[in-house]
């Protein structure tokens, strides 16, 4: 099962993911932000609150989430560990 285990918010509404089995990458969020009750998550004090809800998927206070397995499917610039 796929499962966010760290998140660090980053600018420009990007996220760096790191999944239960290693795999880091840095997914951008900004197309799915900005309509209805996302729309106060382009405010970068809100959006850095971003964090790992049970089940390794991520969230906002607001209750948007996203699944992990929809995150390790979206195209993002992977990250190799040191």
């Amino acid at each position: 099962m796929n499962e966010v285990v760290e998140i660090k918010a980053l600018k420009d509404y990007r996220v760096w993911l790191r999944f239960k089995d290693d795999e880091v990458k840095i997914v951008n969020l900004r197309p799915f932000l900005g309509k209805g009750f996302t729309a106060e998550l382009l405010d970068p004090s809100k959006f850095k609150k971003v964090f790992i809800e049970p089940g390794g998927g991520i969230a906002w206070e607001n209750g948007y989430d996203f699944c992990p397995n929809f995150l390790k499917k979206l195209e993002g610039e992977k990250v190799e560990l040191a």
